[in-house]
């Protein structure tokens, strides 16, 4: 992603909605470019338009989460992308981080397969030509705009990959957490096909917790987060045997 579009986005983490003009006073380009810029990251299903403005969608949805500590994400979604190879086949879950590793990869990576139950991110790549998605079937959960219930269990069965990405909501003394369990499910079904699943989340989650289990520590293999991890949640780590790498 470019400089300018990520500009914007964090512009608008802050603002929640901001006028054309104001952007283009804040970035130093035409109302044309703005104009463009936008039309971009709409399409990606980033932010929504009004007349003159660039808004903040409003639900609660992976495209609005996106845009809070957006650079953060980036980041480790670009350290996670460092264990990508080109012509490897992944698993990966839906969530902002995940969204923004997606991208990472195929944008740095020749040939690399993407099987996942999110259909945002399979429309979040659709201008990269060079991304080959398998889209898994199942329930189709509009508000997380993810795949979910027994199909998936079925689906992910006829693979088996080196790597499974996927977020989380919390930790706590059982493992990873989530908020929901359809999710929860699915995310549990697609680790079955993987040998490593690997998560990916901003360190403020290590004082969250969700309601359902999403995987114990002992399933999972490494936590892609940011230099704010605590001292006492990199030592819970250390201690269950999962490898931390900091961004």
């Amino acid at each position: 992603m470019r400089k300018r579009d990520t500009q914007i986005l964090n512009a608008l983490g802050v603002r929640k909605k901001i006028s054309v003009q104001e952007l283009a006073d804040l970035l130093r380009v035409t109302d044309v470019t703005i104009r463009k810029d936008l039309s971009v990251l709409e399409e990606k299903g980033m932010i929504k338009r009004e007349h003159g403005f660039a808004v903040l969608p409003t639900s609660d949805d992976v495209s609005t989460r996106l845009l809070f500590n957006y650079e953060t994400k980036r980041r480790i979604a670009r350290k996670a992308a460092e264990s990508v190879h080109d012509g490897e086949t992944i698993m990966i879950e839906s969530g902002s981080c995940c969204a923004l590793l997606a991208e990472e990869i195929v944008t740095l990576r020749r040939d690399v397969t993407l099987i996942t139950n999110s259909v945002f991110i399979a429309t979040f790549l659709r201008s990269h030509d060079s991304a080959r998605i398998i889209l898994l079937g199942g329930e189709f959960q509009k508000e997380s705009q993810v795949m979910v219930g027994p199909l998936v269990k079925k689906c992910t069965e006829n693979f088996s990959v080196e790597k499974f990405f996927m977020g989380t909501d919390g930790f706590n003394e059982r493992g990873a957490m989530s908020g929901d369990m359809m999710r929860a499910e699915a995310v549990r079904d697609m680790a079955e096909s993987a040998r490593r699943a690997i998560i990916l989340t901003e360190s403020k989650k290590f004082s969250q917790v969700g309601v359902v289990q999403l995987l114990p520590y002992e399933k999972i293999s490494m936590v892609y987060t940011d230099e704010e991890i605590s001292e006492d949640a990199s030592k819970l780590f250390e201690t269950k045997g999962v490898e931390i790498s900091r961004a």
